[in-house]
């Protein structure tokens, strides 16, 4: 592992062992170092809750959902689904405010019915996704992800919800 004052891990300090180091003006390091964020960009953000998103998702009763922002302008925002219709656009008035040219004004709804949430596309220009392939309507499933415009948002269903009918 590199430390701070030598970003070149021990590998690199040999010329002859690293062929990438060679090259035509000598024999500098023309290998590009990806940063943190842009690994994080690369992988499925699915399975990287923090301990506070734990926290949250464990909280949420029967007949409730959560929807947090995995990319896009404001990442990290969290919406509480607790009502049986919650409108998302770049509207003002929408319930869930999406402010980037990419969301229409009035883009799609996540509507309630029992313990299960349904996402439906507005007819929004951009359209609506659920895992990467655009849809109309789709039942949601925990840790599904929805994107609305350049907004991604991960579903996370009430864990009592989930528990009742491997319950039952």
């Amino acid at each position: 592992m590199p430390d701070e004052t030598n970003p070149k891990g021990p590998a690199d300090d040999d010329a002859a062992s690293n062929p990438l180091r060679n090259s035509a003006a000598g024999n500098e390091d023309t290998t590009a170092r990806f940063g943190e964020e842009f690994v994080s960009k690369m992988y499925p953000v699915d399975g990287e809750i923090s301990a506070e998103e734990q926290e949250a998702i464990a909280a949420l009763p029967s007949g409730s959902a959560l929807l947090i922002v995995r990319r896009g302008p404001n990442t990290g925002a969290r919406f509480l689904l607790d009502a049986d219709v919650t409108s998302a656009g770049r509207h003002p008035n929408a319930d869930i405010f999406l402010d980037d040219v990419t969301v229409s004004r009035r883009h799609a709804e996540f509507t309630r019915r029992g313990t299960a949430f349904e996402v439906r596309d507005l007819g929004s220009l951009n359209g609506t996704y659920y895992d990467g392939v655009r849809i109309e309507s789709a039942l949601l499933a925990d840790s599904a992800e929805v994107q609305i415009g350049k907004f991604r948002l991960t579903f996370y269903a009430s864990r009592y919800d989930l528990a009742a009918p491997a319950q039952g």
